[in-house]
C-alpha cells in the first residue's frame, strides 16, 4: 500500500512531539495522534518537508493558537 500524497488538509497519524516533551529531552512523540498537514514543500535533495499540527481535545493556553475543527469532521475522527 502506498502512502497518500501529502497535501494541506489531509489528516494523518503521526508521533507528534510537543514543545514541552522536546524541552524535557524527548526526540519523538509519546504516541501517534491525528495531525493535519498544513504545508508541504519540496527541498533541493528531492525530499519533502511536511508541516503538521496536532488534533487534540485539550485547548491551548492561548486561544489564538488554535483552530476549531467543525463538528462533522470531529465526529469522523473519533
Amino acid at each position: 500500500m502506498s502512502l497518500p500524497k501529502p497535501i494541506p488538509g489531509l489528516v494523518i497519524s503521526y508521533s507528534y512531539l510537543w514543545v514541552r516533551e522536546h524541552e524535557k529531552g524527548a526526540e519523538e512523540g509519546r504516541k501517534n495522534r491525528p495531525c493535519a498537514i498544513v504545508a508541504a514543500r519540496r527541498v533541493v535533495e528531492g525530499r519533502e518537508v511536511i508541516t503538521v499540527v496536532p488534533v487534540t481535545h485539550s485547548p491551548p493556553a492561548d486561544p489564538a493558537d488554535a483552530v476549531e475543527i467543525p463538528a462533522p469532521l470531529k465526529a469522523h475522527l473519533v
